[in-house]
C-alpha cells in the first residue's frame, strides 16, 4: 500500500460503511499474517462481511425472531440428528481453532469459522426452520443458543465488536471477552455423523447445481434422485433430509460398483486445456493429448492421470455424456455420482405452482407487516386453469400461509407471476 498513491480504500469510510470488524477480519484472515503480499480492496473487505459477520448477524436475528421470548439454556445432549450433527461439528471447530490460534495461524482459524458459519446458516438453520416455526421444539432453540454463544467466544479474537454485541444480546452477560475459552469436552464427539452429514450436504449441493443448470426452480418438485456412492448404507438414514432439501418425491441410494457408470448410460470424456498445461509440462503435452484421445487416462483419488502424467485443476475438464435426456448427472468429489430425474409431469407442475403461490403469499404477508405467527384470511385471484391447479393443493397453500379462510376468485388482474407464466393477485387480512 502506498500513502502517496492512495491505492487502498479510505479507512474511515470502511469503518463507517462496513465496521471495524470487517477490516480486522479481512486482515486476520489474509496471507499478510504469514508475511505475504496483500491487495486491500473494498470488495475484499466486503467479502469479510459476507464470509462471517453477516451470517452471524443473520443467525442471531433468526434466533431472536423465533425464540426471543424463550428463556434458552445451554444444551449439548439433544437427540435430534441435526442438533447432534451441529454440536459435534462445534466440538471439532473448537479443537481446530484452538490449534490454529495456538500456532498463531489466524487465517486457518478464520477459514474454519467461515466454513462453520456456512454450515450453521445454510444447512442447520434452513433445515430446522419448521422446528422453530412450530414453537414447541425446545431442543432446537437451546441447541442454537448454545452453538451461537460458543461461536461468539471462538470468533471473538477475530471479530471482537460484532461477537460482543451478539453475545451480550444472547446472554445478558458483561462481555464475551471476559469469558473462558470453550472446552470441546462439553460437546459430543461423533465424527462418523459429521462425515456422513457432510456427505449428504455434498450430495444436496450437487443435485441443486443440476437443478440450476437445467432451469428447474427448487420449488418445483421432481420425481426422483438416485445417489450412487460407496458405503451407501450411511446415506438412507438421511433420505428425508435430502428429499426435502432437493424437493424430490423419492431418494434412491445405490452402492457404487465399477460398472455403475455404464449401467446409467453415462460416459466421461477428458478434455485437456493445452494452453494451461503446456507451460507446465512443455513437450509432454502432446503425449497427454494422444493418451486422452486413446482413452489412456484414469481418475485415482480425485487425481486425473493421462499418459502417466498427473494433471492439475484448470488443466482439464471432465465432460459427462448421458444417453438418457430425461436425467441429469453430476459426479461427487470423493467418489460416486447423482442422477436427477428432470421430467416434469402435469401433477408435479401443479404442485410447483402451488409452492410458488405460497412464496407469493408469504411475501405479501411480510409486505403487510404481519407477524410470522398471525393467522390470515386469504383471497387469490387468477385464471380458471390456474385456479384448478391451486385447488388441488389448497390444503398446502392454506397450511403454509396460516390461512384460516381461503377463497379463489376467477379474474385477470393478477400481476404476480407463478409457475410457468401464470399470474395471480393476492389479497389478505389478519384473521
Amino acid at each position: 500500500m502506498s500513502k502517496s498513491l492512495r491505492n487502498y480504500p479510505d479507512v474511515s469510510e470502511v469503518f463507517e460503511r462496513d465496521g471495524a470488524d470487517a477490516m480486522r477480519w479481512f486482515l486476520m484472515s489474509s496471507s499478510v499474517i504469514r508475511g505475504g503480499n496483500l491487495v486491500v480492496t473494498e470488495e475484499g473487505i466486503r467479502e469479510s462481511v459476507r464470509q462471517f459477520l453477516l451470517p452471524l448477524w443473520s443467525t442471531y436475528y433468526f434466533f431472536t425472531l423465533y425464540a426471543g421470548d424463550v428463556d434458552a439454556v445451554r444444551l449439548t445432549d439433544s437427540t435430534h440428528v441435526l442438533d447432534r450433527y451441529l454440536l459435534a461439528k462445534t466440538r471439532e471447530l473448537i479443537e481446530k481453532v484452538t490449534t490454529d490460534l495456538d500456532a498463531l495461524d489466524s487465517p486457518m482459524a478464520a477459514s474454519a469459522i467461515r466454513d462453520f458459519a456456512d454450515v450453521l446458516t445454510n444447512w442447520y438453520v434452513r433445515r430446522s426452520r419448521d422446528r422453530f416455526w412450530d414453537g414447541d421444539d425446545r431442543d432446537a432453540v437451546d441447541t442454537l443458543y448454545t452453538v451461537l454463544e460458543t461461536v461468539c467466544r471462538i470468533a471473538a479474537p477475530l471479530a471482537p465488536l460484532v461477537t460482543e454485541e451478539v453475545w451480550r444480546g444472547l446472554t445478558g452477560g458483561e462481555s464475551v471477552h471476559l469469558t473462558d475459552w470453550p472446552d470441546p469436552a462439553e460437546f459430543p464427539a461423533d465424527h462418523a455423523l459429521v462425515v456422513a452429514m457432510d456427505r449428504v450436504r455434498e450430495v444436496a449441493s450437487a443435485a441443486l447445481a443440476l437443478r440450476k443448470s437445467k432451469g428447474l426452480r427448487v420449488r418445483l418438485p421432481l420425481a426422483n434422485l438416485t445417489v450412487v456412492v460407496p458405503a451407501a448404507p450411511t446415506i438412507p438414514e438421511f433420505s428425508d433430509i435430502l428429499r426435502d432439501e432437493i424437493n424430490v418425491k423419492t431418494v434412491s441410494v445405490v452402492e457404487l460398483r465399477e460398472e455403475s457408470i455404464g449401467e446409467y448410460g453415462i460416459t466421461r470424456r477428458l478434455s485437456v486445456n493445452s494452453r494451461t498445461l503446456g507451460p507446465r509440462i512443455g513437450g509432454q503435452v502432446q503425449q497427454v493429448i494422444a493418451a486422452t484421445k486413446a482413452g489412456d487416462w484414469s481418475v485415482d483419488r480425485d487425481v486425473v492421470i493421462a499418459g502417466g502424467i498427473a494433471l492439475e485443476a484448470g488443466e482439464y475438464d471432465l465432460v459427462l455424456d448421458v444417453a438418457d435426456e430425461a436425467v441429469a448427472v453430476a459426479f461427487l468429489g470423493n467418489a460416486g455420482f447423482v442422477v436427477l430425474d428432470t421430467v416434469v409431469t402435469p401433477e408435479l407442475a401443479a404442485e410447483g405452482l402451488a409452492r410458488d403461490v405460497v412464496r407469493a403469499v408469504q411475501q405479501a404477508r411480510k409486505d403487510s407487516g404481519l407477524d410470522v405467527s398471525d393467522r390470515i384470511r386469504l383471497e387469490i385471484e387468477s385464471d380458471a386453469v390456474t385456479i384448478i391447479a391451486m385447488r388441488d393443493h389448497q390444503d398446502l397453500i392454506a397450511g403454509e400461509t396460516l390461512a384460516v379462510e381461503l377463497e379463489f376468485v376467477d379474474g385477470s388482474s393478477g400481476t404476480t407471476e407463478v409457475g410457468d407464466g401464470a399470474r395471480i393477485r393476492v389479497g389478505l387480512e389478519k384473521a
